[in-house]
């Protein structure tokens, strides 16, 4: 362990020791960050509740070094199945297996706990990290104008203690504490429904397409994916009056799954669970207060229709871990730390949208909504470019800040993911870059442009990366109609344009090198 990491004092407090706050301290830690995770259990919570994350998730658990890690207890999601109440096959979007932009999968179905696993192993081989258990959070208060006092109960022993931090992370779920602490309140973005979660165990055989299944039912729709070889996860809306201990008796429950199961006997199922969650769709109304930050659900909550709500949470550690890092080293002043609501809250905000779009066309509208699905979904199967837009991966590009800059009225590549595509040596530009900026530059460039470039690049210790021509980077820079891209230390672009050399004078300085390769992008 650190010695910077103890319990009187450290530079980043972490509240909560779910998939985002071991992320969020994961990445810290790799830039240096000592940092205490405090965690109200004393172990991993043991039941599954999140089961999807898309490429860009899958990226950023490579930067912890568990994407070799994630990809073994990950299966890859073939896709979008639309069927009627009757089970009729209305559309199937299909979806390649093979690894995307981000160098994985598109779409990755998981269980939780297996997750939770690897983020704990890939959080132990740091020492600037401790997590300590049965670390129950009171009190999140100002210590002072540069740091906060955190009072917390040990739940074994009832004994109170108090650390002082610098920053706090707030990654401490629906009901934050953190969130109370700095007077922010959540924003109804106008849906809510009470579904049935079931995760069913067995060896037995399913017979069921390999994606996401969707039944498009006013009266109960529903949704079935394959997790993992042996893990299932059925979700139905509840109907008024039910819950979900009306379903924990087989004899209740056998009748929703069997559409799927068929003759397979109950007593060849293992209900692992069978729990009501309220869909929600919230985000706070600010995400900093000070020195205090929000992340995941503490700062936003979606309908799960298009598996985005883990990986939200993941995007707002990626997004935070580098930008506190280059203030606590010096290289940003405090004042960066605003782009994290700038950047992070309209993107949260349109992608809960998309998401409640989604459930409500597939699950609303009666009779009615049955006729218009049954006519529009088979025509956007057909539709040229539909399949894959509905299917498609990709997030919206971050708003403008600080630290997303477009060089003109267009935006081109400003605020978008770069892609994780295979450089000249033969590795992927994450790893290039290593938790640094990268420039990535169009070749041919050469002469004093190229000096310039190479110079401003060294000073400012970011990495330099050509294009060379019929390369994905090349093929990218050419569609964003750009010679160059300052690519951030989460994959983001900063600002793209045509000249390079001018373009450099963007570059920010940044120090906090990421002190771990640890990448494990699969082979190309």
């Amino acid at each position: 362990m650190n010695p910077d990491v103890n319990d009187s004092a450290v530079p980043v407090v972490v509240v909560g020791a779910g998939p985002v706050g071991l992320t969020a301290a994961a990445l810290l830690a790799r830039y240096g960050v000592a940092c205490l995770v405090l965690e109200r259990r004393d172990s991993p919570y043991p039941h599954p509740r999140a089961v999807h994350l898309d490429d860009e998730a899958h990226r950023i658990l490579a930067r912890l070094g568990a994407g070799a890690a994630f990809a073994a207890v990950s299966r890859p999601a073939r896709g979008l199945r639309l069927l009627d109440p009757d089970m009729r096959v209305l559309a199937e979007f299909r979806r390649g297996t093979a690894p995307g932009r981000h160098g994985f999968p598109e779409a990755n179905l998981f269980d939780q706990p297996e997750l939770e696993r690897l983020l704990l192993n890939a959080l132990a081989r740091r020492g600037e990290a401790r997590l300590r258990g049965d670390a129950e959070v009171t009190a999140i208060a100002p210590d002072g104008p540069d740091a906060v006092r955190v009072e917390y109960t040990d739940r074994r022993t009832g004994e109170t203690a108090s650390v002082r931090a610098d920053y706090v992370l707030g990654c401490d779920g629906a009901g934050s504490l953190t969130r109370a602490s700095i007077g922010a309140s959540m924003r109804d973005l106008r849906f809510a429904q009470r579904w049935l979660v079931v995760d069913v165990d067995t060896s037995a055989p399913i017979d069921a397409w390999e994606g996401v299944h969707q039944v498009c039912d006013p009266d109960r729709p529903a949704t079935y994916m394959r997790v993992g070889a042996r893990r299932h996860r059925w979700e139905f809306r509840l109907a008024p009056g039910e819950t979900a201990e009306d379903f924990r008796d087989p004899d209740r429950l056998h009748p929703l799954i069997r559409p799927w199961t068929g003759e397979l006997p109950a007593d060849r199922l293992r209900l692992v669970r069978a729990a009501e969650y309220t869909f929600r769709a919230q985000t706070a109304d600010r995400w900093r207060a000070g020195r205090v930050f929000l992340l995941g659900d503490a700062a936003h909550l979606t309908p799960p229709f298009i598996g985005q709500g883990l990986g939200a949470g993941l995007r707002d550690a990626a997004n935070l871990a580098w930008k506190l890092a280059g203030v606590l080293e010096g290289d940003f002043d405090e004042d960066v730390l605003d782009s994290y609501q700038a950047e992070r809250l309209p993107h949260a905000r349109t992608m809960i949208r998309r998401a409640k779009l989604v459930g409500l066309a597939m699950t609303e509208g009666g009779r009615l909504g049955n006729m218009v699905r049954g006519a529009v979904a088979p025509a956007l199967q057909r539709l040229p470019g539909a399949a894959g837009a509905i299917i498609d991966s990709e997030t919206p590009a971050l708003r403008r800040s600080a630290l997303v800059r477009p060089s003109g009225p267009r935006r081109g590549l400003a605020g978008r993911l770069s892609p994780n595509a295979v450089t000249g040596d033969g590795r992927r530009l994450d790893e290039v870059a290593a938790g640094r900026f990268a420039v990535v530059v169009a070749a041919p460039c050469t002469g004093p442009q190229r000096a310039a470039v190479e110079g401003r690049a060294e000073r400012c210790g970011a990495v330099l990366v050509t294009a060379e021509p019929r390369s994905e980077l090349h093929a990218w820079l050419r569609r964003g109609r750009a010679r160059a891209a300052i690519v951030r230390p989460d994959g983001t672009v900063l600002r793209a344009g045509r000249d390079p050399a001018r373009l450099c004078a963007a570059l920010p300085a940044f120090t906090a090198a990421d002190r771990g390769s640890g990448s494990s992008n699969p082979p190309t």
